[in-house]
């Protein structure tokens, strides 16, 4: 297996949006998705497993293990609002070639579910720290960025980020092969990527629910933010473990230059 998405549930949809926010610099778009989620009180209907991920499961203070997975939640839209569906998740690819694959993978599973437009979140590493962040907007289609007048974004990524790496670049991208139009929006914070960063997450909040026609309580954004930090400080530090320990293994220890050494991760 290398990347797979396992149906919970069928829902109908009509014209759903799709809201990404997966881990990255200073967490800001998986704390806002997340928050969508809770707030909105998503449902999930799909989970996406990949061996791009970690090879690693987590184990919970109830000796139950967690798989590192992508989750995908809807909301049914109310009076003038439409159907949304998100994606949140515990990790992103550890390698190029695992981001393009689940890319698609994500993709071809909205196409079977009319989306058309997209919103991805992310953070932008300024180095420093700012009272209010500012929105940088990054859109799929020229002209496109006349559709959100008024919604507190500034276009001028050109100048300012040269490159999105990941799963909130790629997805719109690739979207466009997909028939979908999008954009996505970048929080400044100060770069740090197992920092969560709630100033951030709340100022692209305030502009996602411009954008959904949604109101939530972000009052209780703090609180949330306490909660995920522990989990998401064990998640970084088994990565950061998982990869120096790959390191080693590729390298032969001093003195052994030459001699085959046998070894293995358990």
């Amino acid at each position: 297996m290398s990347t797979k998405i396992f149906e919970l549930e069928k829902p109908k949809l009509n014209n759903p949006i799709f809201v990404e926010g997966l881990p990255g610099i200073g967490q800001v778009g998986r704390i806002a998705a997340q928050f969508l989620v809770e707030e909105l009180k998503a449902k999930k209907f799909a989970e996406l497993i990949s061996s791009h991920f970690m090879h690693y499961v987590l184990l919970q203070q109830s000796s139950i293990v967690h798989v590192l997975k992508n989750e995908f939640y809807y909301v049914k839209g109310k009076k003038g609002q439409r159907d949304i569906i998100l994606l949140v998740g515990d990790s992103q690819s550890i390698d190029p070639e695992g981001h393009y694959e689940i890319a698609h993978e994500i993709l071809q599973f909205l196409k079977n579910f009319g989306v058309k437009e997209m919103i991805t979140l992310g953070g932008l590493g300024i180095g420093e720290v700012k009272e209010t962040p500012k929105i940088i907007g990054a859109v799929s289609h020229e002209g496109l960025e006349k559709n959100y007048k008024n919604s507190g974004i500034e276009f001028d990524a050109g100048n300012k980020v040269g490159t999105i790496i990941g799963a909130s670049g790629l997805l719109l991208g690739l979207g466009k092969l997909y028939g979908m139009k999008g954009i996505c929006l970048l929080a400044e914070t100060t770069g740090y990527p197992i920092l969560p960063d709630p100033r951030a997450a709340e100022v692209i909040l305030k502009v996602v629910m411009k954008i959904l026609n949604v109101k939530i309580d972000l009052g209780k954004l703090n609180k949330r933010i306490k909660e995920m930090e522990e989990f998401i400080k064990k998640i970084e530090d088994l990565q950061r473990k998982a990869v120096s320990q790959m390191m080693q293994q590729q390298m032969p220890p001093k003195g052994n230059e030459g001699k085959e050494e046998l070894s293995y991760i358990g």
